[in-house]
């Protein structure tokens, strides 16, 4: 009698066991901040902002230069019957000005992108729902921006791709660049987190 009610508790007890999954699931969120990513290459992004700086600078004063150069007149008769394509016309100084502007702002514009698209490290913020990705930022200065983890999908795995890893941010233009050349210290929770594909 003593056995079948010690057999009887047992199973009682069992039954009414806590199951683990929810357990496991719990202990899945981090407890504390966790670095998922890092590429420091401060001094790169220092030394293209300077580059990009006096590109700017350069591309600017050809400009202005083009604009302020006064075509040279000529006694000549036939100096009424110059073409629109000679190089001292006025419509050529007005194309070459805004020529050298144009491309000075593509230049600056390109590296102002990829430097505030460029991502230095990528935490993933205690309770593991929210996560904080900072970039490079122009000279290499560094901005950061915290985000829930359901507004970001990883665009491609980690095993697919050559070189970058483009994170894609709701409600941000532009994909966020994760070189893989960087450390990944958690590996497997990078990829059930950030490097997860989601449907924004």
């Amino acid at each position: 009698m003593a056995a079948r009610w010690w057999r009887w508790a047992r199973a009682l007890h069992l039954a009414v066991r806590p199951f683990p999954t929810p357990q496991l699931l719990h202990d899945a969120a981090p407890s504390r901040d966790v670095l998922l990513f890092e590429h420091e290459r401060g001094r790169f992004f220092a030394v293209l902002g300077l580059f990009c700086a006096g590109q700017g600078v350069f591309w600017s004063s050809l400009a202005v230069a083009a604009l302020s150069r006064a075509p040279a007149q000529s006694q000549d008769a036939e100096a009424s019957d110059r073409s629109h394509f000679d190089l001292r016309s006025v419509l050529w100084r007005y194309v070459l000005a805004v020529g050298c502007g144009t491309i000075g702002t593509l230049i600056l514009g390109a590296a102002l992108l990829f430097s505030l698209r460029s991502v230095r490290s990528v935490m993933l913020r205690a309770g593991g729902q929210h996560v904080t990705l900072t970039t490079h930022a122009p000279f290499g200065l560094g901005a950061h921006f915290t985000v829930p983890l359901n507004q970001v999908s990883c665009m491609a795995h980690r095993g697919e791709v050559p070189a970058m890893l483009p994170l894609k941010i709701k409600g941000r233009r532009f994909y966020f660049l994760l070189d893989k050349a960087g450390h990944f210290p958690n590996t497997q929770l990078f990829d059930n987190t950030v490097g997860a594909y989601r449907n924004l």
